[in-house]
């Protein structure tokens, strides 16, 4: 998977809010910069990971993928097309989105079988009677009985809405899905059931995911590479394996510490994340993490550190001027 040839690549993305404000005395109006020059490529087949605090940018990079946000700055290529108006109405049943919450992404009003066709009647794809089977097939795939089709989205569990959710992303075939934490409103239980339904559905269809979390331990069950976002930057890109192996950011190093695990004591001390995250109206110079950081030097508060190889690990990257 290492030399495929990427099915999405994103060069230098940036996402600014320009907010209401500013004046002739006042100076010019406080944009607030979601995601600042981010680069990233999904590979065809895989899942990578978008991780981090609320606020990080994740979801708003995510709606940048799926079409649903233009960016202020940057490029997209997919397939090694560049995206542009007429590229992305091509591109639509190709790239689709599932929602962090199931109760309000699906219209009350529809009913399964409308809410799985809608996207192939958009897209004119098949005959009526050939949409009707396509969503008989769907519901069956994500797990649902046949008779789901002639009922409403009130009459499902969070669980069974999520699946509805997935088999609408499906019926047009995509080869890549955005999941935006789409497992953040299910409970506990359910969460394992949509989890391996989703693994399931990628490794029979091939499908790539960008997999939107602040949970790690579902992103080490599922991810094959993982960004980490802070403050809209990205700050450290790895292999799954080595990323939670040896992190090379503090940052990463205390989401991980972060995550409870059976049988251990208090974190490791200097690990723990302190203070809030500062204002994307207001980043710090330097490093954008230098004012929560354990490790922060001089240099730090000065000078934007680069995305560059960690010592002695070629395909793992991290923003830090002092890798571990």
């Amino acid at each position: 998977m290492t030399g495929a040839i990427p099915i999405l690549e994103i060069d230098r993305i940036s996402v600014h809010f320009p907010l209401a404000g500013g004046g002739l005395f006042s100076g010019p109006a406080p944009v607030l910069r979601a995601v600042e020059n981010v680069s990233l490529a999904i590979r065809p087949a895989e899942t990578l990971a978008l991780v981090g605090e609320s606020g990080s940018g994740k979801s708003t990079l995510g709606q940048v993928v799926a079409g649903l946000r233009d960016p202020t700055l940057g490029t997209l290529k997919f397939h090694g097309q560049p995206m542009g108006k007429t590229e992305w109405r091509a591109a639509r049943k190709a790239i689709q989105i599932v929602f962090q919450d199931p109760f309000s992404a699906l219209d009350p009003r529809m009913p399964v079988s409308d809410l799985i066709t809608e996207p192939l009647k958009i897209q004119r794809i098949g005959s009526a009677a050939e949409r009707r089977e396509r969503a008989a097939a769907l519901v069956a795939q994500v797990g649902l009985p046949l008779d789901a089709l002639n009922r409403y989205p009130h009459e499902f569990s969070g669980g069974q809405r999520q699946r509805i959710a997935i088999a609408r992303a499906l019926a047009p075939d995509p080869s890549l899905i955005v999941a935006d934490e789409p497992l953040s409103a299910l409970d506990v239980s359910i969460q394992s059931q949509v989890l391996n339904l989703m693994k399931g559905i990628q490794e029979e269809r091939g499908l790539s995911y960008l997999f939107i979390s602040h949970d790690l331990a579902v992103v080490n069950h599922l991810a094959d590479r993982v960004a980490v976002l802070y403050l809209g930057r990205l700050v450290e890109l790895a292999e799954r394996a080595s990323l939670f192996a040896q992190p090379s950011h503090p940052y990463t190093s205390a989401l991980l510490d972060a995550v409870p695990r059976i049988g251990r004591g208090r974190r490791r001390r200097g690990r723990s994340l302190s203070g809030e995250m500062p204002s994307p109206l207001n980043p710090p110079p330097g490093c954008v993490f230098h004012t929560r950081c354990p490790k922060v030097q001089a240099i730090c508060k000065t000078t934007p550190p680069m995305l560059e190889p960690a010592p002695g690990r070629p395909t793992h990257l991290a923003a830090c001027h002092f890798k571990e």
